[in-house]
């Protein structure tokens, strides 16, 4: 594990680098909305497809989707009540709530499950990904969003944006194609293989180039330590027990645990910059989390698999 996470940690560096001196004269920011778009328009599509084609899939993955699901409404319970309780601003506790309540499952839960574990939890990360994070993204994510912000009137009003994403649709031939039993042609299947390869380096180098210094003030340090029990360690340990109830065992067991125990996602920044919710400290607890997570993730390894 340890030598995953520093391969791991080289990786995001060399995005933290190019965020310094912009090579070329393109920023981060530019550098990392082009290399994000390749990776959800084409290469995660053909991993998804690559992945869900072959994958054991039927009644049994509903597993995905009652853990995620699961472990979102408890993180969201407890930052609500932890809000009320405080009275933190509208604007703050729905940045929180986006913070605490959805894991980054792919962008660092795949090269850390993969690299750990092996190329089988492809699937389990897809799967939680696309039957669980991504329908809840869309869907109560933008209604939080909204009700503790501002909507600017330009964001479509649909909460069905789920299934008009890429990802959405390579499951949906990839569960069909599966379901029919329909053989994957070699030709096919190195090719998606090849696009495949290319998903887990250009997604931490993105992730490296999101992290931002500047986004880590004392303003915002108080706000932090709910988001950080909550995101780091009451989702896993909630996850913990509840796998054990859905038929979870050995590496699968820890792998499921370990998905829950991933920082922050990163598209909470678009939604906290269109719904003028704290961009800033939503950026803050990215950066906060993410590298907090590089001493918690050997934590949780350490006691799932000892």
């Amino acid at each position: 594990m340890t030598s995953t996470l520093i391969q791991m940690t080289l990786i995001m560096a060399c995005g933290a680098f190019w965020r310094l001196f912009n090579p070329g004269g393109l920023s981060a920011a530019q550098t990392r909305h082009v290399l994000t778009s390749v990776v959800y328009y084409l290469l995660l599509p053909a991993m998804v497809l690559e992945v869900l084609w072959a994958a054991d899939i039927g009644l049994h993955s509903l597993r995905y989707t009652v853990l995620g699901v699961s472990c979102f409404v408890l993180a969201l319970f407890a930052l609500w009540l932890t809000g009320a309780v405080f009275k933190f601003q509208h604007k703050r506790l729905g940045a929180m709530i986006l913070a605490a309540g959805f894991p980054n499952v792919t962008y660092l839960g795949l090269p850390v499950l993969q690299q750990t574990f092996g190329n089988w939890t492809q699937s389990l990360v897809i799967q939680v990904d696309l039957f669980a994070f991504s329908p809840l993204v869309f869907t109560l994510g933008i209604a939080i969003a909204r009700y503790y912000g501002e909507d600017d009137g330009n964001t479509p009003k649909s909460w069905l944006a789920y299934f008009n994403a890429p990802p959405f649709w390579a499951a949906a031939l990839a569960v069909t194609l599966n379901l029919n039993h329909i053989p994957a042609p070699a030709v096919v299947v190195g090719s998606l293989q090849k696009l495949s390869a290319a998903v887990v380096p250009l997604m931490l180098f993105s992730l490296g180039l999101a992290l931002s210094w500047k986004a880590v003030t004392w303003r915002n340090l108080p706000y932090m330590l709910p988001v950080i029990v909550i995101k780091l360690f009451l989702m896993p340990l909630f996850a913990l027990v509840l796998v054990g109830y859905l038929g979870f065992t050995g590496d699968h067991k820890a792998a499921a645990v370990m998905e829950m125990a991933m920082p922050c996602m990163l598209m909470g920044i678009v939604f906290c910059d269109r719904y003028r919710l704290d961009e800033g400290l939503y950026a803050m607890a990215v950066t906060v989390t993410t590298l907090l997570s590089f001493l918690t993730l050997p934590f949780w390894h350490h006691l799932l698999t000892r």
